[in-house]
């Protein structure tokens, strides 16, 4: 039988229709072809492949753009946004524009092209997000930005074009829509409630426990009650903080597990998906906007959502909004929970 549910925190609705299902183990996801060598800009000794190196690990103190790096951030060699220029705003007539103002910024991950994040230690999955912390303070610090969206597509079907492990940040001078909703659904009920729309979550989650997967001591894994996608999780804190650069290196040491035993659950039990990861975290406040978000560090917690592409989107996605699941979600935790115990 379908079945309707509304996301508690954007009010979409999503319908559920096990009939549609497809066995975990059936799924098939497209591999990107290996790179040749010779073609992997993001290869250690192809530094000169890149633009230079905004950020990098190098625990032998080796000069920068040259090899010896564990990590490197460099601009993106096709940036969605660029970071020169000013913004003018202007109207034109009815309509409202500006420049294509932002930063885009590829995090090449590993020197080693076969090295997917979940085959790394969890020493090397946390310098992944310390690169996302220090990259998010640093562009913070251009009044022009307001927000920086971290993700990565991995496999083609998430919209990856190279499969040397890598992710993404853009920075810009807007706040998404997507996150838009969820600050505006978090502050209302903060207002209503006088409580955390994330807290509630979290511990309506821990008290069912059918749709846990994972949990240590910072962070739990779930997958959404309303989950658009089948085995889709979220990664949330569980101590509140909406922003995502206050994280301390023991968090991000726990982020690591939470998300490389997520992703090795998804390995095994789902023939290694395609997928995307998104970080939310809160926008900069900046102070000629001084009445925006007032309550925002009591009201939204940062968060990562994982969403393996095992099904397409379509026509009456678009048309509504709502998103056809053919996998509850506590059955879909159920075989990632079982994945994580074999791990």
């Amino acid at each position: 039988m379908p079945e309707l549910r509304k996301d508690p925190v954007v009010g979409r609705w999503i319908v559920f229709s096990p009939e549609r299902q497809i066995r975990p183990e059936r799924y098939r996801c497209e591999e990107l072809p290996p790179t040749r060598p010779e073609d992997d800009p993001f290869l250690e000794g192809h530094e000169a492949y890149t633009p230079p190196e905004v950020y990098a690990i190098r625990p032998s103190g080796s000069a920068p753009n040259g090899p010896g790096w564990q990590l490197r951030v460099v601009p993106n060699r096709f940036p969605a946004l660029r970071v020169e220029g000013e913004l003018d705003k202007e109207a034109v007539g009815f309509y409202d524009r500006m420049n294509g103002i932002g930063a885009h910024e590829v995090i090449v991950e590993t020197p080693h092209p076969q090295l997917v994040l979940e085959k790394q230690n969890l020493a090397g999955v946390a310098r992944v997000f310390e690169a996302c912390r220090a990259r998010i303070i640093d562009l913070s610090r251009d009044l022009r930005m307001n927000y920086v969206l971290v993700f990565k597509n991995h496999g083609a079907q998430a919209g990856a074009t190279m499969p040397h492990p890598h992710s993404q940040l853009i920075a810009m001078p807007v706040t998404p829509i997507v996150v838009k909703e969820k600050l505006v659904a978090a502050r209302a009920y903060y207002l209503e409630k006088d409580r955390n729309l994330f807290e509630d979550i979290l511990k309506s989650e821990k008290k069912t426990g059918d749709r846990v997967v994972f949990e240590n001591d910072g962070f739990t894994v779930f997958c959404p009650f309303a989950s658009r996608f089948p085995f889709e999780t979220c990664v949330m804190p569980r101590k509140q903080s909406a922003d995502f650069q206050n994280s301390t290196d023991e968090d991000l040491l726990l982020l690591a597990e939470a998300v490389q035993r997520t992703l090795a659950a998804y390995a095994e039990a789902l023939n290694r998906p395609n997928y995307n990861l998104v970080l939310h975290t809160a926008p900069f406040r900046r102070s000629r906007h001084p009445e925006a978000w007032t309550t925002l560090d009591a009201d939204f917690r940062w968060h990562i959502e994982i969403l393996p592409r095992l099904t397409g989107v379509a026509g009456f996605e678009f048309g509504t909004g709502f998103y056809i699941n053919p996998t509850l979600p506590e059955e879909a935790a159920g075989v990632l929970r079982e994945a994580v115990t074999r791990g």
